[in-house]
């Protein structure tokens, strides 16, 4: 190997290590304050990528009738939830604020989806319709899925979170078929040092994630929502004594990594090939680098996942038919460290 091949490689491991950090600091979010261990996070990148390309190609895509689905179940949940409280003050007020919020924006979606010519927006306008389409997601999974089994074990959030996988994939097959898409880049230009080319596109990625890093950051620093965030996750218990909804913050962190996964799928998406179940590997491998982090730590978990990018490029390389079983090991030693150095302690 020499010196250019060796930088080709690690500007590739760069690039996807980023989006590996982007999923890694989704599943520690979600996972310090609702103890779920998100598994369907990798069906936001695989639906945000696809959504892309269906608008792309001037189709409505159909997640947007998912959404309006999801948000008819939650809908249901929350209005039959109002009904069997003892007291029903506005009452009427409640209902209708319920029926806005879950039935509303997704119909309203659909709506201004089939009156607009898809194909000719902006990029940028184009890459925003599917972030509003998937984004919402997350908060109505939490609704219909986990909140209903918020107080359980974290081996029950577990099995809750394996079976909305499967129906994820499965429902990422009706909606999109087993072909794979691509998307068009955000930019086809190259730019040279020396001897070595880099993409725009490879730019934007690792851009847009140091950037949301940065975001990420000044959010759990210098706002209320996520100083609750992280309140939650330091103690739930003392979160609900002072008042912080504990579902409000779960259906907060999941909005959220529902946006992180369908950016990493807006992103991904020009440069290779997204099929229905391509997600699945892709958040396995940023829960590698969660697990680095130990689920806990957000710079670890970055850290890890960078690493992961950079053991996957190189590993292509130099056994690319034992990549994916290289880039796994390396959850083995951090497995065995941690539970040797760790203090076990009882669940809350």
């Amino acid at each position: 190997m020499d010196s250019t091949i060796a930088i080709l490689l690690m500007q590739d491991g760069i690039t996807t290590g980023a989006i590996y950090a982007l999923l890694a600091l989704a599943l520690v979010l979600v996972f310090s304050v609702t103890r779920i261990i998100f598994i369907p996070q990798g069906e936001f990148v695989a639906f945000g990528a696809l959504t892309l390309v269906a608008i792309q190609s001037g189709r409505v895509p159909a997640t947007m009738a998912l959404l309006l689905g999801l948000g008819a179940v939650a809908f249901f949940l929350e209005a039959a939830a109002m009904l069997r409280q003892p007291h029903r003050g506005a009452l009427a007020k409640r209902i209708a604020t319920a029926a806005a919020r879950n039935i509303g924006f997704p119909l309203a979606l659909y709506l201004l989806a089939n009156s607009v010519a898809l194909q000719s927006l902006p990029l940028m306008l184009q890459v925003g319709l599917a972030l509003l389409v998937i984004t919402p997601m997350g908060a109505l999974l939490y609704r219909v899925a986990y909140q209903p089994l918020a107080g359980s074990s974290t081996l029950v959030l577990l099995i809750v979170s394996v079976a909305v996988h499967f129906a994820l994939v499965g429902l990422g097959l009706v909606m999109f078929g087993a072909e794979g898409s691509r998307a068009t880049p955000i930019s086809d230009a190259r730019f040279e040092f020396d001897a070595v080319q880099v993409s725009a596109q490879s730019l934007w990625v690792v851009g847009v994630a140091a950037a949301l890093i940065g975001a990420l950051y000044w959010y759990f620093e210098h706002t209320i929502s996520g100083k609750a965030l992280r309140a939650t996750a330091v103690n739930r218990l003392g979160a609900r004594l002072i008042g912080i909804g504990t579902h409000q913050a779960g259906r907060l962190s999941l909005t959220l990594a529902a946006a992180l996964g369908a950016l990493c799928g807006v992103l991904i998406a020009p440069l290779t090939t997204v099929y229905y179940e391509s997600g699945f590997l892709i958040g396995l491998k940023g829960f590698v680098g969660a697990i680095v982090g130990g689920l806990v730590s957000y710079p670890l978990a970055a850290a890890g996942a960078l690493l992961v990018g950079l053991l996957e490029s190189y590993s292509s390389f130099w056994a690319s038919a034992l990549k994916e079983v290289i880039v796994f090991t390396l959850i083995i030693p951090v497995l065995l460290w941690r539970s040797l150095s760790s203090k076990h302690a009882e669940e809350e």
